[in-house]
C-alpha cells in the first residue's frame, strides 16, 4: 500500500528509490524490483563465469546434485530441481552428449531411468566450484563479514516468506523448517 501524505496524496514520488529509471508499477515494490534486478544480474554473471566450464546456468546445479547424490532416478532428479520435466530432460540430453552424465535403466524398475555423473565430469566439479567461488567474490565485493552475515540472514527470511506464500519450496520438510541437502 503506498504511503499517503496528510492530504491523502500518494507520497511515493518523493521516495528516492522511485527514480525515473524505475517503472511506475515497481514504485509499489522497490525491494521486489531490486531483487528482480539482482537475480537477473547474478544469473548473467554466473553464465559468464560458467562459460569457461562449458556449462550453461542451471546445468551446474543439476551436476552438483548428481555429484552429491550419486545415481538417482530421473523422476526424483526432476522433483529435486523443481523445474519443468522437459527442461531437465533437455539439460540431461546436453550433459549426456557432452559426456558428463550417464543414463541407464534402473535395475530395480526397468521402466525408471537412473542418472549419474560420469568420471569425465569429476574435473568439471572443481571448475564449477571455482566459478561459484568467483561468483560469490564478485557478488559480495565491498561487503564486510558482518554485512555478509546480515545479508545471508535477511535473504533466508525473504526466502522463507516466499516459500510460505508460494508453497513452491521442494526442500520444505516437517514442522515448517526449511532443510537443505538433508540437513
Amino acid at each position: 500500500m503506498p504511503d499517503r501524505t496528510s492530504d491523502g496524496a500518494d507520497d511515493r514520488t518523493d521516495d528516492p528509490a522511485c527514480t525515473s529509471d524505475v517503472s511506475g508499477a515497481a514504485c509499489g515494490g522497490q525491494i521486489s524490483h531490486a531483487l528482480s534486478r539482482v537475480a537477473r544480474l547474478h544469473r548473467i554473471a554466473a553464465g559468464k563465469l560458467l562459460r569457461r566450464t562449458g556449462l550453461y546456468p542451471g546445468q551446474e546445479l543439476l551436476m552438483m546434485r548428481l555429484w552429491t547424490a550419486g545415481p538417482v532416478r530421473q523422476s526424483e532428479l526432476i522433483k529435486s530441481m523443481d523445474l519443468d520435466p522437459s527442461t531437465v530432460t533437455k539439460m540431461l540430453q546436453r550433459l549426456d552428449h557432452a559426456g558428463y552424465v550417464k543414463r541407464s535403466a534402473d535395475p530395480e524398475d526397468r521402466r525408471a531411468v537412473l542418472v549419474e555423473a560420469t568420471r569425465e565430469s569429476c574435473a568439471l566439479r572443481w571448475e564449477v566450484g571455482d566459478a561459484w567461488t568467483d561468483l560469490e567474490d564478485h557478488t559480495l565485493a565491498g561487503l564486510d563479514d558482518t554485512e555478509r552475515t546480515e545479508l545471508a540472514r535477511l535473504l533466508a527470511k525473504v526466502e522463507e516468506n516466499l516459500c510460505k506464500e508460494t508453497e513452491a519450496c521442494p526442500e520444505r520438510r516437517t514442522e515448517g523448517r526449511l532443510l537443505r541437502d538433508g540437513t
